[in-house]
């Protein structure tokens, strides 16, 4: 690594899908550890959907990234300089470092972590934000019960892949929805899922449905959303009564700003959905997973050992080199990774 910092920072709102014209990357010397703080050299940092919605000017649950402004974002590494009680040079952390190879911070919210227990990597993914969230999302808002029947998009994603296992090894029927047939490969083959459909096949979401349904024959208990659009057009008539829905994302309208404004965006909140909502007595929970970090123990604790063990598997694609990440990130929000995307850095 250089002995200067680098970081990427919002050079301009996009519009519709972001560009590498959105992003700069930006060189200056490594920042020092003032009173009570610590200076941490990045190892891996996170890509995730969310921070698309952050690049765009609009009121959410988080402020947006101002205008040449760091991209936000999960990291981890190691302490190079402290001037901190709580923190040693050598410790491991993890913390809301963003788009940079170095960055100070006063300690507060921080996660000490062993590499020598978990790979630095997986403290972004599986046993991170995004494997909590899947966690989180199922057993809170979900309710799995044996023998029930649970879709879940983006299905060989960090966050769709944990909740697909889960569900497996509680005795649930788990079909995936993948974008291409190697990805619902991956689905069935490495995480175990019973079937998957690729969404690509399908131009419309009636076709994706009829699909859907052959999987599906006993209909759908449980769709973990974090995608829309099309998908979940296809999902949403099929809902058994008393179904749940746990929303933590809809990847499909990212691009198109704060609040989404297609036309397929409209029917879905027209009377069709809450009619659908209401007769079918549907739980419809939306969740941040930043309001539960409580949890965070508990979900180590289960399942920690089940990644031990091999009962949940994970898949990572890394890319090497900050000045790659908005390319990176460009092509998850594409649906062109395979599994947690995360920059290597160090």
């Amino acid at each position: 690594m250089s002995d200067k910092m680098q970081q990427i920072v919002l050079a301009s709102r996009p519009t519709g899908a972001p560009t590498a014209d959105n992003f700069r990357l930006e060189e200056s010397q490594i920042p020092t550890a003032g009173p009570g703080e610590i200076v941490v050299e990045v190892h891996y940092m996170s890509l995730d959907p969310y921070m698309r919605g952050r690049m765009d000017d609009a009121k959410s649950y988080a402020a947006p990234v101002p205008l040449d402004g760091k991209m936000e974002g999960g990291a981890v590494g190691r302490v190079i300089e402290s001037r901190n009680d709580k923190y040693a040079v050598g410790d491991h952390v993890m913390g809301a470092f963003g788009w940079a190879t170095h960055a100070t911070s006063d300690g507060e919210g921080l996660a000490r972590v062993d590499p020598d227990q978990v790979p630095l990597s997986y403290t972004l993914g599986v046993m991170g934000m995004p494997g909590f969230t899947g966690w989180f999302g199922l057993m809170e808002h979900g309710r799995p019960k044996e023998g029930e029947t649970l879709v879940v998009a983006a299905a060989t994603g960090p966050v769709g892949s944990m909740v697909g296992q889960l569900a497996k090894s509680m005795g649930l029927r788990v079909v995936g929805i993948a974008g291409g047939a190697d990805k619902c490969s991956l689905a069935v083959d490495h995480f175990g899922f019973d079937a998957c459909v690729d969404h690509r096949a399908f131009d419309s979401a009636s076709d994706l449905r009829r699909a859907l349904k052959e999987e599906c024959p006993d209909g759908i208990d449980i769709y973990f959303e974090n995608v829309g659009g099309k998908v979940l057009e296809a999902v949403l008539p099929m809902m058994n009564a008393f179904g749940r829905i746990p929303i933590c994302g809809m990847i499909a309208w990212y691009n198109e700003g704060g609040l989404g404004a297609s036309a397929q965006e409209q029917t879905l909140t027209g009377p069709r959905l809450w009619r659908t909502i209401l007769v079918n007595f549907l739980s419809v929970n939306g969740f941040i997973i930043s309001n539960h970090w409580d949890r965070m123990g508990e979900f180590h604790a289960t399942v920690g050992p089940m990644l031990a063990d091999g009962r949940i598997k994970t898949l990572e694609d890394v890319t090497e080199g900050l000045e790659n990440a908005p390319e990176a990130f460009i092509n998850l929000l594409e649906g062109g990774n395979n599994g947690k995307a995360v920059v290597k850095l160090v």
